[in-house]
């Protein structure tokens, strides 16, 4: 079993994003670390670019900083490699195609296999266009996590049929950020997927609350937060450290 399908063995998988750089890349590390102290099971890292179309204001400003400060997608892969001499938690990373496009197909996934990311999930990418680097990152053994949106009805079992790692189900329409009331059906969209693959399912988008996550975990196999953790770490900085672990302690211990 791949480390992706292990996160999701011990019960409901709390996953937490953060952009690689914001503040800095030390922080970085130190953040990722401390997020799997509390409880996560597995962490998206997003790859700062200068055009995220499907980020809300919080995570826009968080590339903006990161982007600022210097980082690049050769210093996101140097956070990789030392919070890969502390833990094999599962990584996977969240980028638009253009970054690894520029940084070659080959090169980018050899890279990934060396310091053991476990999958991609490219929001500008289609399911229609996603071969353009399937190939490859099955050649490198990563996988290619598929997003299903509310608008995907008519197409929610064609991509569960090819998902693998897991699927991230959108939970609201529009971009993320954190959300008041999620209204989406939920368990009529994992439904369907069921009906194809038992490649397990987590929701994201607008999640914040500990109710909201456990709520959302109850109705699939996980909960994914990004927008509110990113939040605590542009209000604390560099000190955000023990503000990100109680947060991400009191989302995981909801979900359990």
């Amino acid at each position: 079993m791949s480390k992706i399908g292990k996160a999701f063995e011990q019960g409901k998988a709390f996953i937490p994003f953060i952009t690689a750089g914001d503040p800095c890349a030390d922080k970085t590390v130190e953040f990722i670390l401390e997020m799997e102290r509390a409880g996560a099971d597995l962490i998206e890292i997003g790859i700062p670019f200068s055009d995220p179309t499907a980020e809300g204001v919080v995570i826009q400003d968080a590339n903006i900083r990161a982007l600022k400060a210097g980082i690049t997608t050769d210093g996101v892969f140097d956070i990789v490699r030392q919070v890969r001499e502390k833990t094999q938690i599962p990584i996977v990373f969240l980028t638009y195609v253009n970054p690894v496009y520029h940084y070659g197909y080959d090169a980018f996934f050899k890279k990934c296999q060396e310091l053991g990311v476990d999958g991609i999930i490219s929001p500008d990418l289609p399911f229609e266009e996603k071969r353009e680097i399937q190939e490859t990152a099955k050649k490198y053994g990563v996988d290619i996590v598929s997003l299903i949106a509310p608008t995907s009805a008519a197409r929610i079992q064609m991509i569960a049929k090819e998902a693998e790692g897991y699927i991230y189900v959108v939970s609201s329409m529009g971009v993320t950020g954190v959300r008041t009331q999620i209204t989406t059906d939920i368990r009529a969209i994992v439904a369907e997927i069921r009906k194809v693959t038992d490649v397990p399912c987590a929701i994201g988008f607008g999640i914040s609350t500990p109710e909201q996550a456990k709520d959302m975990a109850d109705k699939s196999d996980g909960a994914i937060v990004g927008s509110a953790i990113v939040r605590i770490i542009a209000k604390y900085g560099m000190d955000a450290a023990p503000y990100v672990y109680e947060y991400v302690k009191s989302m995981k211990d909801a979900i359990r």
